[in-house]
């Protein structure tokens, strides 16, 4: 697997809880198994998100987790993780890479296949790819992409791919599977649900199928 070596990748959003703590929610999706974490709380001001992402490296650390800074290449240097996860129209993946250093992971999002090869060729370690399905988070993207614009995707790329975007289903990550991505990057399906363990262990076991 190399150096992505996880398949779920969980996004932040501490607005979808439903009133619960963020960091109890991702600590109960690392129990459950979930080896990555994509910090996206683009909201937050630079004190209280630093604050956040410690604490939460602090948890994923524990259990040899990957924690990725969304877009703030400074925050990731800060804890000392040196992980990011890019906007497609954010800090070219080569800066990132030159301010991160070969150890840092960089991942890029992507909403076509011509995008996700040119974030390859600028050297990102993986994309996130989507909206592969309707969801109201992601409708300032466009009309969901569909698993054909995965499927010519994973022609085009040699890196892990992750699609994004109405994964809320146990067939939805099977279908995105089976169109070729390496794993899922999912939100709310998490973020909501009454069972943050219990939701997180079906979608891992989707993936292992």
């Amino acid at each position: 697997m190399g150096r992505v070596d996880f398949s779920f990748y969980l996004v932040t959003d501490r607005h979808q809880t439903r009133g619960r703590p963020l960091l109890e929610i991702c600590r109960a999706a690392l129990r459950a198994g979930v080896r990555a974490i994509q910090l996206r709380e683009k909201d937050l001001p630079t004190r209280p998100l630093l604050a956040l992402a410690r604490d939460l490296a602090a948890l994923a650390d524990a259990q040899s987790a990957r924690l990725l800074i969304n877009d703030r290449v400074d925050l990731a240097l800060a804890i000392g993780n040196r992980h990011v996860q890019l906007p497609a129209a954010g800090l070219p993946a080569s800066v990132a890479r030159r301010l991160l250093g070969e150890e840092g992971l960089i991942g890029l999002s992507t909403h076509s296949a011509d995008e996700a090869a040119r974030a390859e060729a600028a050297g990102a370690d993986f994309v996130v790819l989507g909206p592969l399905f309707d969801t109201p988070l992601k409708q300032a993207f466009g009309a969901p992409i569909g698993l054909a614009e995965l499927e010519r995707a994973r022609t085009r790329c040699r890196i892990p791919i992750f699609g994004i975007g109405g994964i809320i289903t146990t067939q939805r990550v099977r279908d995105a599977r089976q169109a070729g991505a390496h794993g899922v990057a999912v939100v709310s399906a998490v973020m909501v649900a009454n069972d943050v363990e219990g939701i997180c262990r079906q979608f891992l076991g989707a993936l292992d199928e």
